[in-house]
């Protein structure tokens, strides 16, 4: 590999701006060792659902996460959950460490915390300019991605302290009717109503793992940063927001909904978000497989489980896409979500036709 350059934010979007001069004390009062000085504020421009921001004071990188404007699904943008939850888990997990939570929504307009900035590589939808990764490497680089996933989905969630995250009887039911729920309150006129798609979802619906675990709920190439040294191994996953217990099988499927491989048709390729078709990476099925012999997890046939996570993926898309209809976001980029709704929708009608389930 060559050198690799790191994540670089940009400009703050004026939607999402706010004067960083106004959270300055209660840093200084929270972080032990933050020195005065000009504040510097930046937004790194990934993500669709609660911003990211950089913080510069007196020469120290901090990372800033506080939700969207608009309609908000609570238990996506609580902010001291999800600080709470890196407080339990960062001793255990490779997580960024929390550092301080404001719940005084007067000082920019909404609660947020500040964590420490993993340095290191991020993929996003194509290799950033200078990264090259050799068939090998891209195959090191995706069973690291897998193992990392499997040792969240197998941490003793109790010695962690994370008992009180989730609830794991249940879960498959709760997630088929809160998501099919969730996407009729966020419908527009112009994306599929899905209702084949649902309604084999409900039909389908598998029991609970016997073996709960910790899941991430959105777990993929971008929530992951890499070493910059090898670009290979994984230093700390972000995006904490969704993680509950429940079933680490839906969580898979999650991450499979993802996964767009060198040989999918062009709907796919069209709304590809990850640099999963490089020579060398894993296919579903491999990445299946593996998950099963490390973990000793009975999958079988997993099509309920990639189907579910595409349909979860496009039912975010479409609450997004819904904020910026609805006139709560002027983002540009969320003018395209309504496409994607109906590309995952195509596609998982596509791996329903030809199911054995």
């Amino acid at each position: 590999m060559s050198t690799a350059p790191l994540d670089q934010p940009g400009a703050v979007r004026d939607e999402n701006s706010f004067d960083p001069q106004r959270i300055l004390p209660f840093l200084q009062a929270s972080i032990a060792g933050l020195g005065a000085g000009t504040m510097e504020l930046q937004q790194f421009q990934g993500g669709a659902s609660n911003l990211t921001y950089l913080l510069k004071v007196g020469g120290r990188e901090l990372i800033l996460r506080r939700p969207p404007s608009g309609t908000k699904a609570k238990s996506a943008h609580d902010m001291g959950r999800e600080f709470r939850v890196m407080q339990r888990l960062s001793p255990h997990f490779p997580c960024p460490r929390p550092l301080a939570y404001c719940e005084d929504e007067s000082l920019i307009g909404s609660s947020f915390y500040v964590m420490e900035k993993l340095q290191g590589i991020i993929l996003r939808r194509d290799l950033p300019k200078g990264v090259v990764y050799t068939p090998e490497q891209a195959r090191r680089l995706c069973l690291n991605l897998i193992d990392t996933l499997i040792r969240l989905h197998t941490l003793d969630y109790r010695q962690a302290g994370l008992s009180d995250l989730g609830k794991p009887e249940g879960y498959v039911e709760r997630q088929v009717s809160g998501w099919c729920e969730r996407f009729g309150k966020a419908l527009t006129d112009d994306v599929p109503r899905c209702e084949t798609l649902m309604a084999w979802i409900k039909a389908k619906r598998p029991a609970d793992s016997p073996q709960p675990g910790i899941i991430h709920n959105d777990y993929r190439f971008d929530n992951a940063v890499l070493s910059p040294e090898d670009g290979c191994s994984i230093v700390g996953v972000l995006d904490w927001e969704m993680a509950t217990l429940g079933d680490p099988l839906l969580d898979l499927g999650n991450t499979l909904a993802y996964w767009v491989q060198h040989d999918d048709p062009p709907n796919a390729q069209a709304i590809r978000m990850q640099p999963s078709n490089l020579p060398g990476m894993l296919s579903r099925d491999e990445i299946a497989r593996y998950y099963a012999e490390k973990t000793g997890r009975d999958i079988g046939n997993y099509d309920f489980y990639y189907v579910f996570g595409l349909f979860r993926l496009a039912v975010i898309a479409q609450q997004i896409y819904y904020r910026y209809k609805m006139g709560q976001s002027r983002n540009p980029k969320f003018q395209a979500f309504g496409i994607f709704v109906t590309v995952l929708s195509q596609i998982a009608e596509g791996v329903i036709q030809k199911s054995s389930l």
